[in-house]
């Protein structure tokens, strides 16, 4: 009895999930964020007054890093890789569709980055707790950009996913990247248009603005290290915004991948 389409991806995640694990570079990554955030200790004693502010931030920072990292290097190869070694094609010979295999992927990337995410958050909490702060209601903000990085995390995975469905490694990495900067940018690239008063540069950068994502959107690490609780609106409109451009996203990468020709 052949699989049902929903266990196929399932399957596909589960060995992207171990193949992930098994990378070395994964555990360099968290080594060295985990490193930052034990850094973080040592400045927050010298900068007395702002260790609980100096530790989230630089804690926080480490995690948003190396998550991005982990989302591009690994994200940009995931098909890459498979054609290279030739085993997409033993794959794809079996009752598996192509946006099955892209689905699995991403979900597989998807969980390594929830898994690596929460091993370095556990980091920033021990941190936290090292220097006898105890934990209070306001730590809840600490999750929640957490939370934020994971979105933005699966954001960048599901583009560098994109990216590598029709170019090379090295090409989809200077994209991936193009675009995250871009779209930190992209509120300030939107307020340059509205002060030029240009119409044409208005539509431009309107255009700009509403196809790219929105990361400035997903930083909250201010409101962590000062304590200030995040509107139960914006989670949720982050959570909805991320859902839908990562669907979009990769309903186009499965396009692609499924006309791309294998030979």
């Amino acid at each position: 009895m052949s699989a049902s389409p929903v266990f196929l991806p399932g399957v596909v995640a589960v060995n992207a999930f171990r193949e992930a694990v098994r990378d070395r570079v994964l555990y360099n990554l968290i080594f060295f964020a985990l490193m930052m955030i034990g850094a973080a200790i040592f400045v927050g004693q010298i900068s007395i007054g702002i260790e609980r502010l100096v530790i989230i931030n630089l804690g926080l920072s480490a995690i948003s890093v190396f998550g991005l990292i982990m989302a591009i290097f690994i994200g940009v190869g995931l098909v890459y890789k498979e054609m290279e070694k030739r085993t997409l094609y033993s794959l794809l010979s079996k009752p598996v569709r192509r946006w099955q295999f892209l689905v699995g992927k991403y979900a597989g990337l998807l969980l390594t980055l929830a898994v690596n995410t929460s091993l370095m958050t556990l980091g920033l909490g021990a941190a936290l707790y090292y220097v006898g702060r105890p934990f209070v209601r306001s730590d809840f903000t600490i999750l929640v950009a957490v939370y934020f990085i994971l979105l933005e995390l699966a954001l960048v995975t599901a583009l560098a996913l994109f990216f590598s469905c029709f170019s090379t490694p090295m090409l989809s990495t200077l994209f991936t990247l193009g675009i995250y900067i871009t779209g930190i940018f992209a509120q300030d690239i939107r307020d340059f248009g509205i002060v030029t008063r240009n119409p044409v540069i208005l539509n431009i950068t309107r255009v700009i603005y509403y196809l790219l994502p929105n990361f400035h959107n997903f930083n909250a690490m201010s409101a962590a290290s000062h304590g200030f609780p995040v509107p139960h609106e914006l989670i949720a409109q982050n959570t909805l915004y991320a859902l839908l451009y990562v669907g979009v996203v990769l309903i186009a990468a499965a396009a692609i991948f499924s006309r791309r020709n294998m030979k």
